[in-house]
């Protein structure tokens, strides 16, 4: 095509140059036509008609030339396109060829690189899991040192309060115990006193004095009373509780003192043995009359003892607002609250308590009981003591425990949250082993929780 373009040009400048030429002889002619002949103006007609024809000759063979031209253009423009056919077909083929290899090129990239991430992965879980598992393992002996501390803790404290507490325990019952020993020993000697005056009686009475010859003296009566009564209170109480012939502010001595806790205090025990008249009610060859007599006779002896106790061992801020009369037969006081009952209710409304040696027991038992508890009362302080502190280490134990459970409750959802993550990467390493792309896009992906 580019050979062609300057001929085409120069033909293009001759046509316009004829051109001219013809415009500028046809301007002339039309100037000097008037000034012609007709001869003249013939000659130029032809000559204008030659040059015509011969322009026009000349156009058809620019024509015929350009026709040629054109021709040669375009087998000249198809053979190039022929050309740039095979090259771009060429190119295509070498593109192909470059893109297969490219593309093997590029998996077996894709492979080393999938590979070497596989690895990579791999390695960064296994040294994850192994961080993990050193700070579980670290937090579990953490967690077994503190419950070793805190049980080794506890029981150096549980021990040592028991030891505090068994040893003042031991105290107490080694005291406790002393002081029964004593209060047995007491009663053995008064039991063999007691065993001693019985084997008196017995002799007195092995040499004909009879027992109602020996009753039959108020002394002897008065004597009998005070030594059933004493007896029966040493075996009773101890000896801290009673005092025997006590003498009271207002001079009057009584047979025993008891000193009870507050608020009874000190109560008076006096034995009285009103036995004449209750003989008498009793004589088989006693008229009716004698009877009613006797029983009068001996209400009023009890009324006049009931009096005298109330009178001399019932004193205000000195001895309590009681006393007791004790009668040394069963019988005399079966007597009273069988028969006498108005005796009974004077004696209760002078404050004065009718007993027997059976129910003396009963009172002396009471007696007892208050005094141990009180006793009991004065150590309970130091009961209530340990039993404070024990209660405040026991707090302090159940915070403990309480920490130690929080702790191995966390630990186990560590545990939790550490076999999680071993599924989730157990998971991960299943599906990279398929080959999954989703198992590789997940990998960038953070977990849940992390």
């Amino acid at each position: 095509m580019s050979e062609f373009s300057p001929l085409l040009v120069l033909i293009g400048l001759l046509q316009i140059l004829l051109l001219g030429a013809v415009v500028w002889l046809v301007v002339r002619v039309r100037a000097l036509g008037g000034g012609l002949d007709a001869a003249t103006q013939e000659g130029q007609r032809q000559t204008l008609a030659a040059l015509h024809e011969g322009l026009q000759r000349q156009t058809e063979r620019t024509v015929g030339m350009q026709a040629d031209a054109d021709e040669r253009l375009r087998r000249a423009i198809s053979l190039e396109l022929g050309a740039a056919r095979d090259a771009v077909g060429a190119l295509q083929r070498a593109q192909q060829v470059g893109l297969a290899e490219l593309s093997a090129a590029l998996n077996s990239r894709q492979e080393t690189l999938r590979t070497e991430l596989v690895a990579q992965t791999a390695a960064t879980l296994a040294e994850q899991t192994r961080v993990q598992q050193e700070a579980l393992q670290n937090g579990l002996q953490n967690a077994s040192v503190q419950l070793t501390a805190s049980i080794e803790s506890l029981t150096r404290t549980v021990n040592e309060r028991l030891e505090l507490l068994s040893g003042r325990v031991h105290e107490r019952l080694e005291e406790g115990f002393r002081k029964t020993n004593e209060t047995f020993a007491s009663v053995m000697a008064r039991l063999a006193t007691i065993d001693e005056a019985q084997k008196k009686i017995e002799g007195l009475s092995t040499s004909v004095v009879s027992l109602k010859e020996l009753l039959g003296d108020k002394k002897a009566r008065g004597a009998f009373g005070e030594v059933q009564l004493e007896a029966l209170v040493r075996n009773a109480l101890p000896p801290d509780a009673f005092e025997f012939q006590a003498t009271l502010s207002n001079g009057a001595r009584v047979d025993c003192l008891l000193r009870l806790p507050e608020p009874t205090g000190r109560v008076a025990v006096d034995s009285k043995f009103p036995l004449e008249n209750y003989h008498r009610m009793f004589a088989a060859d006693a008229a009716e009359a004698d009877r009613r007599q006797a029983q009068a006779a001996f209400r009023a002896d009890v009324r006049k003892h009931v009096d005298d106790i109330a009178a001399k061992y019932i004193i205000a801020d000195e001895t309590s607002d009681g006393a007791v009369m004790f009668l040394p037969a069963e019988a005399v006081f079966a007597e009273l609250h069988a028969h006498h009952a108005e005796v009974i209710a004077y004696a209760q409304a002078k404050r004065v308590w009718i007993v027997s040696p059976t129910t003396l027991m009963a009172v002396l038992n009471t007696a007892r009981a208050v005094l141990k508890d009180v006793e009991t009362r004065k150590q309970i302080h130091l009961i209530r003591d340990a039993l404070g502190r024990l209660a405040k280490d026991f707090t302090l134990f159940d915070k403990r425990m309480e920490k130690l459970a929080t702790h191995i409750r966390q630990a186990h959802d560590d545990v939790q949250e550490v076999a999680i993550s071993s599924r989730k990467i157990s998971g991960q390493f299943v599906r990279i082993e398929r080959a999954e792309a989703d198992a590789l896009r997940s990998l960038d992906t953070p977990e849940d929780g992390a």
